[in-house]
């Protein structure tokens, strides 16, 4: 005699997709009714760890918000649904267990850090008092933690290049997993719940700004459309190494982190779509270099996975002890844009109004504010995880700790040169004049170091430094090679090259980090 219909619980998190997804696949095949299952958990919406920044803000709402409604109408179309609730997971599913009766298993996607871990501690208690299975699939990551060389995971290399070598030597890709429609259904008469908008937390709708290099909305129908866009459509992939150092536009880089950071799209999707752009049109190292980034970010999670809480510590991985400060009107002046460094300027104010900001300025701005301002780098990763769209817990702490250096970095006491990275990437200025307009009538690269115009060219600019602009919160010895003979040859250089006014592409050391920031620094 048949028992009563099985039914399981998809706990989604990050991971809001239907392709390539195994907790889905899974669930699909062992039961008769599915719920997929997301959670506004109140947690996510309080206030960061030491510095009690919005945890998250507006712009990483706004994308959360479209990336749920946008799931929840995939999975309609498919024949499912998607269950919304406010609250934490551990309790709604209990409420969902006593309410359905009848669930035989909760599934969901492992994750690697503290508090991931502690909402799945507690999901694991509740399953075990209702006398519920519990599934957890690995699903974020382009290689699965299971195909790694390295067993047990403390034999990791904590050199991103050893680590990637012997990867890309020994391990392979796992294909897709594809749900075919329709899907199983919601258990009758459960309610799928209203899903929240900005107001419901406190917040309102950021507005949009042309000058956005991330104009984009979230979910996985978008993320499949930008990866058309930048494969099939436009072919921007194969000369993606040569222009990833861009600052201003859509199509310098792949734009592809929110979509992963939230699992809207999986790495291993981007992977397969590589391959079949790379043997239908081009191979070369453009192509290569989106999989060498995707390992990079593969890089940062299980440095996580093998560290633990070590990534969130003031003393980083090398335990070393740096004298850190914590100047509020120092760290004020670098989060809204008015340390008097154009450059720097640039990139802040592009972050606080857009919630993205270019692979390059990460790595400038990190550089700026642990090294040349001597602050507190959590500070920094606090800040970028209220504000960014693409926030990423393992990317961003992996890369901070990076930055000021207590990372896996083999190399220490590194730091931008703010003034040569803006003239190498921004030789005319028309990045810095974008988003800082008060330097607008200021001519050429001569915009990044306006502290040393005359104060003839300042009054024909219309700036007034210390009143319509700031003077420099700090200087540091080594821009002083850079300053006005090099800012006039970068200028007449990018003309004679006929490169564009924002950025001349030029083959650098460092390797850029797309899908998060940097890994490695152009030294002073």
């Amino acid at each position: 005699m048949a028992g009563p219909p099985r039914t399981a619980l998809c706990l989604l998190r990050q991971d809001l997709r239907v392709r390539d997804h195994p907790v889905l696949h899974w669930a699909q095949n062992n039961a008769d009714w599915v719920v997929p299952l997301y959670c506004f958990d109140p947690r996510h919406y309080a206030g960061t760890h030491h510095y009690n920044f919005p945890k998250t803000g507006p712009h990483r709402l706004k994308f959360l918000l479209e990336s749920v409604r946008d799931l929840r109408e995939t999975l309609k179309e498919k024949g499912s649904n998607l269950v919304v609730r406010k609250g934490k997971p551990e309790e709604v599913v209990r409420n969902l267990i006593d309410q359905l009766g009848s669930v035989a298993a909760v599934a969901f996607h492992e994750e690697v850090t503290k508090e991931e871990l502690e909402v799945e501690k507690a999901l694991r208690q509740v399953c075990s008092e209702k006398g519920v299975a519990v599934q957890t699939f690995w699903g974020s990551t382009l290689y699965h933690r299971d195909d790694l060389p390295f067993k047990p995971i403390s034999r990791l290399p904590d050199v991103y290049t050893q680590f990637r070598k012997v990867v890309e030597s020994q391990a392979t890709v796992r294909p897709l997993l594809n749900l075919a429609p329709p899907l199983k259904p919601l258990p009758p008469d459960l309610e799928d719940g209203t899903i929240p908008d900005l107001e419901d937390f406190g917040m309102t709708n950021p507005p949009s700004d042309p000058r956005s290099a991330f104009p984009c909305s979230g979910g996985e129908t978008q993320a499949l459309r930008r990866l058309h866009h930048y494969f099939w459509d436009t072919n921007c992939v194969a000369s993606y190494k040569e222009t990833r150092n861009g600052l201003i536009g859509v199509d310098y880089s792949t734009k592809f982190a929110p979509w992963l950071s939230l699992g809207c799209i999986s790495p291993r999707y981007i992977y397969h779509e590589i391959r079949k752009y790379e043997k239908e049109r081009t191979a070369n190292q453009s192509t290569y270099w989106v999989l060498f980034e995707l390992m990079w970010r593969d890089y940062f999670r299980f440095l996580a996975l093998k560290y633990g809480n070590k990534i969130f510590l003031l003393r980083g991985l090398q335990e070393k002890e740096i004298p850190w400060k914590k100047d509020p009107k120092l760290f004020d002046s670098w989060k809204e844009g008015r340390t008097g460094v154009p450059f720097v300027d640039a990139n802040m104010r592009e972050l606080a109004a857009t919630g993205f900001m270019s692979n390059r300025g990460r790595q400038n701005v990190a550089s700026f504010l642990t090294k040349d301002l001597g602050l507190d780098w959590r500070l920094g990763a606090e800040w970028f995880e209220s504000l960014l769209v693409d926030y990423d817990v393992c990317s961003n702490y992996g890369n901070w700790l990076y930055s000021a250096g207590i990372g896996n970095d083999p190399r220490e006491n590194r730091k931008f040169n703010m003034i040569k990275q803006a003239l190498d990437y921004d030789g005319n200025g028309d990045y810095a004049r974008l988003w800082v307009p008060e330097l607008q009538r200021i001519k050429g690269g001569n915009v990044h170091t306006p502290w040393a115009l005359s104060q003839g060219a300042l009054s024909q600019a219309g700036v007034e430094l210390g009143t319509t602009y700031p003077l420099p919160v700090v200087t540091a010895p080594e821009w002083s090679r850079h300053l006005n003979q090099k800012a006039a040859n970068h200028q007449s250089t990018a003309a004679r090259r006929g490169k564009g006014p924002s950025y001349t592409p030029k083959q650098h050391k460092n390797r850029g980090v797309d899908f998060y920031f940097s890994h490695k620094k152009d030294l002073v």
